[in-house]
């Protein structure tokens, strides 16, 4: 045992001079062996961040390259359907010229024709019109209803005079004065005689007033069957102008399709300045044929991007400086130019193999990392695993599309084949309805790439009227065309039966008339039930069910039925 402050003396007594400075020279020794290892340490960290670097950037320069591809012949594509297009609208923009000639002669024609109908009328009233000494017929009628005006004012004069003589001559009767009574007597006689004549006068111009209304209802027949060829005239008007709408609409759409593609190039110009100025900044050498990299301006991108006024002025700017770039493809291998997006992925994945195996050698060249080869293998599982999941995402993304496509195709198919079984029977049924042919109804998409996301326009022209919106309609007018489009929707997918609730209730009993009368031809078809408070409407049906109230100690409803098939139309009992 030991102990106490002589014990302490003589251990403290080995620690001389000498050994303090080797342990301490030690300690600075080691010390410069941590700061090495931590600097170290530090170079593999930043190491490491320039290898993910790296890969990221070989990833996006795969993809890159892959993207400059699709964008070429995209461009190409387009180009080749700008061309196609911009032909077929030279050959649609003389169609429609000799459209619009066709019609001016047409209306030149019908002009000609009235003044034809005008012409033969005069020329028919011709002679009687000189006889009479009138310009033309209608200053005849109108002096013939005067003349008629004056005689019967006349013969109520006449009459009154008379009424008023045989007062006088009763006076004079009982005044007894012959001499007066013969004077009248002969005032009377005379006033007979002038009232026969005065009646011959009439016969005879009542002759020849039937006379002229027997022309005048020949010419009127005439004039008729002119009014009918002027309709048919019409009729071929309308349907040129319908077609010329629908030229119109194909130019309107090929418009959009022009635009569409415009769009298009815009933004493959984006992408392109995108990476030329990834490129710029990455300081990546690009060979060129024409111009060179100062063409690739970032100020003036950077000042396009700010400022909001000037930016579509400042982006065509930018991309008429880079028109003049012309990048080098002879220095790229003609096999990789047909390379698909698998051996383009390939290529790309060879290409970073070898950028790991040389970043591996530098590793070791610099310092050896006995972790490396496991950090590579944990690199190659993690790559291989994102590669696969990459291609399985792909083949996912690409059948989700086909499917898509294939959803949009039939749901175009059955839809356009709605719309045009509709378009095409609403005009047919719309006439039925109107019970006239010139009553014209007809459809048409707004959209006609993608008719079901955008409205479908509804408009019909009334009998006897001229085209205008269906807002301007009246109510019974806007009936009867609700009805031939539900009827004509009707015809595509029958139903068993319809209800129509009170649909007479903005028409008179002439359209109710039309309406029940197409109804009842389609019963062989089509049950129908309709609510309806107007005689008119359900006197037309085959049995009535009424509702009706049934006083009580409550108050009842009571159905009250009636078989009306058993009433032939037109019987009055």
């Amino acid at each position: 045992m030991s102990g106490g402050s002589l014990d302490l003396a003589r251990k403290a007594k080995r620690w001389d001079d000498k050994q303090m400075s080797q342990l301490k020279s030690t300690k600075e020794k080691l010390t410069e062996e941590l700061r090495e290892a931590m600097k170290k340490s530090r170079k593999e960290s930043e190491l490491n961040t320039v290898e993910s670097q790296i890969r990221g950037l070989d990833t996006r320069l795969k993809y890159s390259k892959s993207d400059k591809e699709k964008t070429l012949k995209q461009i190409a594509a387009l180009d080749e359907e700008l061309r196609q297009l911009e032909n077929k609208l030279e050959l649609i923009a003389p169609k429609c010229e000799y459209i619009e000639k066709s019609m001016m002669a047409r209306d030149q024609l019908i002009q000609e024709m009235k003044g034809k109908m005008n012409r033969v009328e005069d020329d028919v009233f011709e002679d009687f019109c000189r006889q009479i000494g009138m310009q033309n017929i209608r200053q005849y009628e109108e002096r013939e209803l005067r003349s008629q005006q004056e005689r019967a004012k006349k013969r109520l004069e006449f009459d009154n005079q008379k009424n008023r003589i045989t007062n006088q001559l009763e006076f004079e009767r009982m005044k007894d004065t012959k001499n007066n009574v013969l004077r009248w007597e002969r005032a009377v006689s005379d006033d007979e005689d002038e009232l026969e004549r005065a009646k011959q006068a009439e016969q005879k111009q009542m002759s020849e007033i039937d006379k002229l209304m027997r022309e005048l209802d020949k010419l009127k027949s005439e004039r008729q069957t002119k009014k009918m060829d002027v309709d048919a005239f019409e009729e071929q008007i309308g349907k040129a102008r319908r077609e010329v709408g629908a030229i119109a609409k194909d130019i309107q759409a090929a418009q959009k399709l022009v635009n569409s593609i415009e769009n298009k190039l815009e933004m493959r110009k984006g992408e392109r300045h995108s990476i030329l100025m990834h490129c710029k900044m990455e300081d990546i050498q690009i060979p060129m044929l024409h111009g060179n990299m100062e063409d690739i301006s970032a100020q003036e991108s950077s000042t396009m991007e700010s400022s909001m006024d000037s930016s579509s002025v400042a982006a065509q700017q930018i991309y008429d400086r880079e028109s003049r770039i012309t990048i080098d493809y002879s220095q790229l291998n003609a096999s990789y130019k047909d390379f698909e997006d698998d051996e383009v992925k390939k290529y790309g994945d060879k290409l970073a193999k070898a950028i790991s195996d040389a970043s591996l050698t530098l590793q070791k060249i610099q310092a050896p990392n006995m972790k490396a080869m496991h950090k590579l293998e944990m690199a190659r599982e993690k790559l291989q695993e994102t590669n696969e999941e990459f291609e399985n995402a792909r083949r996912r993304a690409k059948q989700a599309k086909k499917n898509f496509e294939k959803v949009k195709k039939e749901r175009h198919d059955k839809f356009m084949d709605c719309f045009e079984h509709v378009s095409n029977e609403i005009d047919n049924i719309y006439k039925a309805l109107a019970k006239n042919q010139s009553a014209q109804a007809f459809l048409g998409p707004e959209n006609p790439e993608e008719p079901y996301l955008d409205g479908i326009n509804y408009n019909c022209v009334a009998p006897g009227k001229r085209f205008q919106p269906m807002s301007n309609l009246s109510g019974g007018e806007k009936t009867v065309a609700a009805l031939a489009l539900l009827f004509a929707i009707h015809s595509y997918q029958p139903a068993p039966f319809f209800v129509l609730d009170e649909i007479d209730a903005a028409l008179d009993n002439t359209n109710i008339g039309k309406v029940a009368s197409y109804i009842h031809d389609k019963t062989t078809s089509l049950q129908t039930i309709v609510i309806s408070l107007k005689e008119e409407f359900f006197s037309h049906a085959d049995a009535l069910i009424g509702i009706v109230p049934n006083a009580g100690e409550c108050l009842i409803s009571k159905v009250i039925t009636l078989d009306l098939s058993q009433y032939p139309a037109g019987n009055p009992t």
